[in-house]
C-alpha cells in the first residue's frame, strides 16, 4: 500500500486559503460584502486550497 505524504504548504498557499476563508466568514457575519458565491463555498474553496497545498510538493 502506497502511503500519502502530507508537507507543510507555502506560505503563498496558507495566506491564499487564509483570504478566502476570511472573506467568507466576513460574508456570513455581516452584510458588507455582497458576493456571487456563497459564504460556505468561499470557506470550502479556502481549506481545498489548504488541502492541496498540504498535499502536493513544490507548491
Amino acid at each position: 500500500m502506497r502511503r500519502i505524504h502530507i508537507h507543510a504548504p507555502s506560505r503563498t498557499i496558507f495566506l491564499v486559503s487564509l483570504v478566502f476563508a476570511v472573506i467568507g466568514l466576513l460574508d456570513a457575519v455581516t452584510t458588507v460584502f455582497i458576493l456571487p458565491i456563497a459564504p460556505l463555498w468561499m470557506v470550502t474553496i479556502g481549506y481545498v486550497i489548504l488541502a492541496v497545498g498540504c498535499w502536493a510538493r513544490g507548491i
